[in-house]
């Protein structure tokens, strides 16, 4: 699996891929999360436009999508964080929009590792709903930090881990 900085052409398949994504976390419970349009194909371009938007391709094929933004402070839903702390304050990446179409294994596996070959911290939220992610990012080393509030005012579990340099 490869993957590969999107580009404005793929968002058709982008937004497929987001749609497979909704009906898998369906089948699993969640109800609550990626609801009422979110994500937009609007918010998609803005990803690629800011070239933070990646797509997992296998052979020529999209497979997932994911969102990595990484800078000093690139979330601005996370400075405020309640039941909990933040490990540290250091720079950190942000996945947001993890999409997978289902039809190969390991996208979330590939995302987070190329997500710390380019920063040693990754925080990440994701719906209490959301049981798949949440075992995989504890299974991965990521601790529960507490709970973070999106711009909907919706509140998220929120991880975060650190690697060494």
């Amino acid at each position: 699996m490869d993957i590969i900085a999107a580009q404005l052409e793929d968002i058709d398949q982008v937004m497929l891929i987001i749609e497979q994504a909704k009906q898998i976390m369906r089948a699993n419970g969640n109800q609550t999360q990626w609801i009422n349009g979110y994500p937009s194909r609007e918010i998609i371009a803005a990803d690629i436009r800011n070239q933070d938007a990646f797509v997992c391709l296998v052979n020529t094929e999209i497979v997932g999508y994911f969102c990595l933004i990484i800078g000093s402070d690139p979330e601005p839903n996370y400075k405020v964080i309640e039941e909990g702390a933040w490990l540290n304050n250091s720079p950190y990446g942000v996945i947001h929009r993890l999409a997978s179409s289902g039809t190969v294994k390991g996208i979330a596996r590939k995302a987070f590792d190329f997500a710390f070959s380019q920063i040693n911290t990754v925080r990440v939220d994701t719906n209490h709903d959301n049981i798949p992610m949440q075992k995989f990012l504890r299974n991965s080393g990521f601790t529960y930090c507490g709970i973070i509030y999106v711009s909907d005012g919706s509140p998220r579990d929120a991880f975060q881990k650190i690697i060494a340099d």
